[in-house]
């Protein structure tokens, strides 16, 4: 049987309290991670983003990070330095953010910002960085990659820049990738284009995808399988393409949520939450 890309077992994410004591941002999330399409969803303040942000090494100071195991391609990540973690982000791991507004360098261009990644990753000279950089634009759909790499990133749509960013922490060719809410702020149209981009870049380069999203409907659509998270737990794991049969109440009654077209639904159906999804 062929080892997980990814293995997070007993993931726990706390911060300190004002009263002294610890707040849980994820409590005991476990999952494997092959060659395949991740999607986890659930409700702002549910550690979706927290998990993510735990298997790279990038929680916020004052986060206490505890696991069984976590571990990137046999890689102990618990028993990495913080120069080895770095080493592994952005070369063999990364991150695309929700807004590339925040993420990306508003005085640099937006090629200078690419080819500064790759070298900061790969001992290249500076023409095979720009070569490499042109065809990473390329590769995410953008035409005429030699005038966009000379724009700034506020001289580009939100969907071109979220494009920026995904060539950005692809250009290394990471083997994992963690898309945390990487198309709530685009259009529908601009969303399937960037997810197509995010489904090539997988399946050409076998890559490993962690999906962050609220959106059940795109993940069900998009992912492989799905971890359905509640207040730091995941509540349940099931086959994105038989999302519509999940069995928790949780999950039940995000489903319930959605707006219907064939079955308009006035006011739409609130989401009732039980201590006991907790324990």
């Amino acid at each position: 049987m062929t080892a997980p890309l990814l293995e997070v077992q007993d993931l726990r994410v706390s911060y300190p309290a004002r009263d002294g004591g610890r707040i849980e941002a994820v409590r005991g999330v476990s999952f494997q991670l092959g060659r395949e399409r991740l999607g986890i969803v659930g409700e702002s303040g549910s550690g979706k983003s927290q998990t993510g942000r735990a298997i790279l090494g990038l929680s916020a100071p004052g986060a206490q990070v505890e696991a069984q195991a976590l571990r990137f391609d046999g890689i102990d990540l618990q028993a990495c330095s913080g120069a080895e973690r770095r080493a592994l982000r952005g070369s063999r791991m990364a991150l695309v953010m929700q807004d590339p507004k925040y993420s990306l360098n508003p005085v640099m261009k937006i090629g200078a910002q690419i080819i500064e990644a790759l070298q900061a990753h790969r001992k290249i000279g500076r023409s095979e960085a720009r070569a490499r950089m042109l065809a990473a634009l390329a590769e995410v759909g953008i035409g005429e990659a030699e005038r966009v790499a000379g724009l700034y990133p506020h001289e580009v749509s939100g969907g071109m820049g979220q494009r920026v960013m995904i060539a950005m922490m692809t250009v290394a060719e990471p083997e994992l990738l963690i898309a945390d809410e990487p198309t709530s702020a685009l259009d529908v149209s601009v969303q399937l284009q960037v997810l197509a981009v995010l489904d090539r870049l997988v399946r050409e380069r076998n890559m490993g995808l962690v999906f962050i999203s609220h959106d059940l409907r795109l993940v069900a659509s998009f992912c492989d399988r799905v971890l359905v998270m509640y207040a730091g737990r995941v509540v349940e794991e099931i086959a994105a393409s038989r999302l519509h049969e999940a069995q928790h109440p949780y999950t039940r009654g995000l489903l319930d949520c959605l707006p219907r077209l064939d079955a308009p639904r006035h006011p739409l159906p609130a989401l009732q939450r039980e201590e006991a999804w907790k324990a």
